[in-house]
């Protein structure tokens, strides 16, 4: 089974990205998103949030670490400003 340290390449993930969102709405946002991708049986999730002030990466780690439909988040190593999230697909 593949963990989300096996994780190299993005490229072929879902993404959303998050530019120009405010914290309230990145927060529905990427909410929805899981709830599609969850559907979806994608285990695996890119949320590009951007490097900026950070605003929107600790709100999006908060809803993360709260959320139990995710197994696992961490920045993504190539670039600090996209998060990957491994969901529990089998939990519907």
């Amino acid at each position: 089974m593949m963990s989300i340290d096996d994780i190299l390449f993005i490229d072929s993930l879902p993404t959303i990205d998050l530019h120009g969102y405010d914290r309230m709405y990145a927060r529905l946002k990427v909410n929805e998103f899981i709830n599609d991708n969850i559907k979806l049986k994608n285990e695996f999730i890119v949320i590009i949030h951007g490097i900026g002030s950070s605003v929107l990466k600790h709100e999006i780690h908060d809803l993360l670490s709260k959320d139990k439909r995710v197994i696992d988040y961490k920045i993504y190593v190539n670039n600090v400003g996209c998060t990957v999230a491994q969901l529990n697909i089998n939990k519907v």
